[in-house]
């Protein structure tokens, strides 16, 4: 049977209101857990006022090694 390890990453937004974000940082986040052997699974954003958003929040999942 196939086992899955999970990971959540967490990027805060910026600017007064929130909803700001680094493209160029969130990107290299993304792909530096890629390149760990990391699939993106899902995003959602947390909410603040207005509709604007806090954070980002990303779920990666990667097979986990057999032992067996």
């Amino acid at each position: 049977m196939e086992k899955f390890e999970y990971k959540t990453l967490v990027i805060d937004t910026e600017g007064f209101f929130g909803g700001k974000v680094d493209t160029g940082e969130l990107e290299d986040r993304i792909n530096m857990f890629g390149d760990a052997g990391w699939e993106m699974i899902g995003t959602t954003t947390t909410n603040q006022s207005y509709g604007a958003s806090k954070s980002i929040v990303i779920f990666f999942k990667r097979r986990k090694n057999s032992d067996i």
